[in-house]
């Protein structure tokens, strides 16, 4: 652990009531301040702290050894929802589908994942106006190369539904751009607060976007050392103040496949790959739909036949190869 601890960019303790006292979010669509106000009511308290961590690239393993270790893969057909885990021997980690620029949009009429999940962890938002006070950085991606951000003990202080309910003033559901034309009365109705609220641990990290045609063997290789680099970094976190090594659970999803285009059998099966070299327990993937769910299943049977089909060790450089050789295509952006 050691060795990847020296990837550690910076690491800051934030008390979750101070931060949100001294740096309280700043709004610029009355939708995002309504949901705030619902959820931290005047007068309401905050506890725990945060901790932020940012790091570099980690290098790549040079072999994946299926013997050394199993990861176990996991469908959920919904979206995230942040069950807090009744399990001590486990830390479970949500992805955040992030912006080089953290969390820049927060504030605005978009509701996008990312911004759904900053607005279900208010305290978000005032750390990254503390992190913009500070000479700390809030950026995913640096010089052309993945920095992660992991943050661990934020607040969920409510749940807000984003599927279509036309009773409910949201005939359109409320993700994307949808949110910023709700009314205030349907914004109000999505809204649930939660009390006492749950606790997040959350994983932020930039997916590459709007490629064209094939996808370069560069782009492939990136992807891959984003998404290993992230996901060891929340090994490292989740052992950081245990003394016993817990059992590490990601959730994720189509990382990357909605504004910025991406591939969702090639991102499904790139995570399930970072999985296994950076030792998940177990890896449990949202698909929200049937479609999702066929492509992760297509994600996993060329994972299992065509790039792992043994428990060889398997050079790293020459599963890239392979999937450079599957020819997966850029998308389009989703418009959200």
């Amino acid at each position: 652990m050691n060795d990847f601890l020296d990837s550690l960019i910076c690491r800051q303790t934030f008390d979750t009531q101070a931060l949100m006292n001294s740096h309280p979010p700043k709004f610029y669509h009355a939708n995002k301040k309504l949901v705030y106000d619902i959820c931290c009511p005047p007068g309401c308290t905050h506890r725990g702290q945060l901790a932020f961590s940012r790091w570099y690239a980690m290098p790549l393993p040079e072999y994946l050894s299926p013997l050394e270790h199993q990861t176990d893969l996991s469908e959920q057909k919904r979206y995230f929802e942040y069950e807090p885990s009744q399990d001590s021997t486990q830390m479970e980690w949500y992805l955040n589908f992030a912006h080089y620029n953290l969390f820049c949009a927060y504030g605005g009429s978009l509701f996008a994942q990312d911004e759904m999940q900053v607005a279900e962890h208010p305290a978000l938002s005032s750390l990254r106006e503390a992190l913009l006070d500070s000479n700390i950085k809030p950026l995913t991606v640096e010089s052309q190369q993945p920095t992660p951000i992991l943050i661990r003990g934020v607040e969920r202080r409510c749940a807000i539904a984003t599927d279509r309910n036309p009773g409910q003033g949201r005939p359109f559901g409320l993700y994307g751009n949808n949110f910023g034309r709700a009314t205030s009365d349907a914004i109000r109705q999505a809204t649930k607060p939660l009390s006492p609220p749950t606790i997040t641990n959350i994983i932020a990290m930039e997916a590459p976007a709007g490629g064209e045609g094939s996808y370069r063997i560069e782009e492939i290789e990136y992807i891959l050392k984003t998404a290993f680099t992230g996901f060891c970094a929340a090994r490292i976190e989740s052992q950081l103040e245990s003394p016993h090594a817990p059992s590490l659970i990601i959730h994720t999803g189509f990382w990357g496949c909605g504004a910025y285009g991406g591939d969702r059998v090639l991102m499904a099966l790139l995570q399930i790959l970072s999985a296994r070299l950076s030792q998940v327990n177990c890896l449990v993937f949202h698909t929200s739909d049937a479609i999702g769910s066929q492509n992760l299943a297509t994600a996993q049977q060329i994972v299992d036949r065509d790039l792992v089909p043994d428990n060889s060790p398997v050079k790293v450089s020459a599963l890239v190869e392979k999937i450079h050789a599957m020819e997966f295509q850029w998308g389009c952006s989703d418009g959200n």
